[in-house]
């Protein structure tokens, strides 16, 4: 057991595909992201927009809830908080629902959307992120497990209270800190 990964987590080198809400592939030029909700401003960015804002390279390790870590993986988008200031969370806002365009959820404290390191991903390892990875645009929340880095990302929504996604309303736990090992309520 490698010191440096979470507990009950093993290494590979491969990044396994794991999918509820299958949907057909969408061309990069037709992606569309809305922040909603406990928002100042309603905001509807599309592809060149999204781009259009300063990117990020960053390295992080992801962990499954399944147990695998994949070290060392490069992403590459604008981070999440530099996209939340063009809506302007309203003060009462303190939780995000991340949608996908299949209707998939996750929910996250706003902190934990916001942190360092947190990106709308549009390239995964130097290549633009493929369909079966979230591709054209994936949320990437590292230091969470998996589930909560949505897929084909569609929608963000703010609110002043917790709203459970799909696995969170599934017993899986609310937080899903990898380090804690929190992966069922």
């Amino acid at each position: 057991m490698r010191d440096d990964l979470p507990p009950g987590q093993t290494p590979t080198h491969r990044f396994p595909l794991f999918t509820v809400d299958p949907v057909a592939p969408l061309a990069a030029e037709a992606f569309r992201l809305r922040l909603l909700g406990a928002v100042e401003h309603r905001l509807e960015l599309g592809w060149e927009d999204l781009r259009a804002l300063a990117a990020e390279e960053l390295e992080h390790d992801f962990h499954c809830v399944t147990g695998w870590t994949r070290s060392g993986t490069r992403w590459r988008g604008v981070p999440v908080a530099r996209v939340l200031e063009l809506a302007g969370p309203k003060p009462e806002a303190g939780w995000a629902l991340a949608w996908s365009r299949g209707g998939y959820s996750a929910s996250l404290p706003l902190a934990d959307l916001t942190a360092p390191g947190v990106l709308l991903a549009w390239e995964l390892d130097g290549a633009p992120l493929a369909h079966e990875h979230g591709g054209p645009v994936r949320l990437v929340v590292p230091h969470r497990y998996g589930w909560k880095s949505v897929k084909w990302l569609a929608k963000i929504q703010l609110s002043d209270r917790e709203v459970e996604g799909y696995w969170e309303m599934r017993g899986y736990h609310r937080r899903g800190d990898p380090w804690r090992e929190e992966r069922y309520g």
